[in-house]
């Protein structure tokens, strides 16, 4: 694969990629592909990514082979890809996401873009998409397609689109007009403060995260084409919609405890006083015979009310543990990232590669 940078500064650890900016050196970028059966597609949107981009200083490619049954892994070593990572069996979209992170931290990476390998987004929007973070001025940005104006999308599709991103933008607090864009970038920082843990997608998850730890994040508009094949995400738009559905609300659940919790309790606690109001004023009319059940039932509301708000205080303990955790790992990464050089980590053998450097594109 070409690359700007001479063999004779090329830095030989990842002491040396990570303290790239400190020196002088334009940073390395990492373009990650998570793919399952895309032999159809994968070569051409490899080849279509940029050789050289102004302030790059090296370009890899990662592609994330999860579980194809198809050529997928030999089609991208022959377009020119760096890596070809391999999962045992299919794991999903969101393990595929955190095999691809984990590598580029290990390549060194100073900037990770996340590529579809279908081929729906223009790899030449990359140079865009990661301006701002060369510039200094975020840590995220999110490719935005403009949904409600592709026609290629039905409109039921681009109105659940723009209510999906209008909720996640109330609950992460940013301003992401397209979160289910797959077609991002990331800095170095970013990366290594990112958590994937749901196993469905990490579109919407990573969106909430960086919301909730206050990470730069903005957005760029971005060419998107028509697929010509069915997603493998979901069998369809209510499936879809459940689960992202699922994935909001235990997100936001994770890095807001108290506020679900609490909220939660206080209005299972209010319906509970409701109906002992109710039953004090048929008491105070005389008339209090045949209501001791909903007095029953409604004690037991606020005493549950009660017991959920208990619940959220605990999980918010458990949060505050969760975040120390966080903060551990990040610096673990940090080290790892910084003890050994890309070969030793993630060979060609390992890897998937090929002995030979890959191809031109």
């Amino acid at each position: 694969m070409a690359t700007v940078m001479s063999p004779e500064n090329e830095p030989k650890t990842f002491s040396d990629l990570n303290n790239g900016r400190q020196d002088g050196r334009h940073p390395r970028l990492v373009v990650q592909i998570p793919a399952q059966d895309e032999a159809q597609y994968i070569g051409t949107v490899i080849g279509e990514i940029p050789l050289r981009i102004v302030g790059i200083a090296e370009i890899l490619v990662i592609v994330i082979n999860d579980g194809s049954i198809d050529d997928t892994a030999a089609i991208a070593k022959q377009a020119g890809a760096d890596y070809v990572l391999h999962h045992v069996g299919n794991r999903g979209l969101a393990a595929a996401y955190r095999t691809g992170l984990d590598a580029a931290l290990r390549l060194g990476a100073d900037i990770v873009v996340n590529l579809d390998a279908d081929g729906q987004y223009d790899p030449k929007d990359i140079p865009r998409l990661i301006q701002p973070i060369l510039a200094g001025k975020t840590d995220i940005v999110v490719g935005d397609r403009r949904p409600s104006d592709l026609q290629h999308f039905s409109p039921l599709k681009r109105w659940l689109q723009a209510i999906g991103s209008w909720t996640v933008r109330r609950i992460s607090g940013s301003e992401v007009p397209d979160a289910a864009s797959g077609f991002r970038a990331l800095s170095r920082e970013a990366a290594l403060r990112t958590n994937v843990l749901t196993d469905y997608t990490y579109t919407l998850e990573t969106i909430i995260q960086a919301g909730a730890e206050r990470t730069a994040i903005s957005s760029v508009t971005v060419s998107t084409r028509p697929t010509k094949r069915k997603s493998r995400l979901v069998r369809g738009i209510w499936s879809y919609v459940q689960l992202s559905m699922l994935t909001l609300l235990r997100t936001y659940t994770m890095y807001s405890p108290l506020k679900v919790f609490i909220t939660a309790g206080a209005l299972i606690g209010l319906v509970g006083l409701l109906g002992i109001l109710r039953f004090l004023y048929f008491a105070a009319t005389g008339d209090s015979a045949g209501h001791v059940q909903s007095l029953v039932i409604s004690g037991a509301l606020l005493v549950l009310g009660f017991q959920v708000g208990m619940i959220g205080l605990l999980a918010d303990l458990i949060a505050a543990n969760r975040r120390l955790l966080q903060d551990v790992l990040y610096r673990l990464r940090r080290l790892d990232g910084g003890g050994a050089g890309p070969q030793s980590r993630i060979g060609p053998e390992s890897a998937g590669g090929d002995q030979n450097p890959p191809p031109d594109r």
